[in-house]
């Protein structure tokens, strides 16, 4: 219980806490937020961790010349995190095989390994570029692909697109917004509102699918 307080309170005060992290590390910073978009996107068991969020507090924090974080240097160590992530989840994925829509797992729920497939059915590759931007379903998305039939050659085209637009476009909205005063007084909204928007679509598929299938 006291674990998953601790995780709420750093995805509600993240800006703060990385804040924290850059003054207790430096440069060892770029290494800590490498390994957190890396773990998120390549680790299935790991869907929870603050990828949208975190990547718009790193750049809201480059902005600000104190951090002596380089913004250029954030966008391409978190790219290559990104890349190498979907990566080893897509080789994860294709070792175990179709086995794992079987039956649930301790840490792999089959619901969400069930609902990526959907989403994957319906959008197809596009699925790795459209999931990088939509929680849990960015980690089980190229899982879900080694799993799959889709060869590495054409996914790991997918994952290169993917991985720059998600993390340029969050970076790039930290860098310019995040130091706002009045996101910088209402951070924990505006993480808030970047899950919402960023779970709303799927949740309107959702809804689409089932009225659809009360109509049927």
């Amino acid at each position: 219980m006291e674990f998953l307080q601790q995780i709420i309170d750093v995805f509600l005060h993240l800006d703060k806490h990385l804040t924290d992290i850059t003054s207790n590390y430096g440069t060892w910073t770029y290494l800590i937020l490498f390994m957190v978009i890396f773990v998120e996107t390549g680790v299935v068991v790991m869907p929870f961790l603050p990828g949208d969020s975190l990547l718009f507090a790193a750049g809201a924090l480059a902005a600000n010349p104190e951090s002596g974080l380089n913004v250029m240097l954030i966008m391409v160590l978190l790219f290559i995190a990104a890349v190498l992530g979907d990566t080893l989840n897509y080789t994860i994925g294709d070792y175990f095989g179709p086995k794992v829509f079987r039956r649930d797992y301790r840490f792999i729920k089959r619901e969400y390994l069930v609902r990526t497939q959907e989403f994957y059915e319906k959008h197809g590759g596009k699925t790795i570029i459209i999931a990088r931007f939509i929680p849990i379903i960015r980690t089980f998305a190229p899982f879900v692909a080694g799993v799959g039939t889709m060869k590495y050659s054409r996914f790991i085209s997918y994952n290169v697109i993917g991985a720059f637009l998600w993390v340029v476009a969050f970076t790039v909205l930290g860098f310019f917004f995040g130091n706002l005063p009045f996101v910088k007084k209402n951070f924990t909204l505006v993480v808030f509102a970047i899950i919402f928007l960023s779970i709303l679509p799927p949740v309107i598929e959702f809804i689409k699918h089932k009225t659809a299938k009360r109509t049927a």
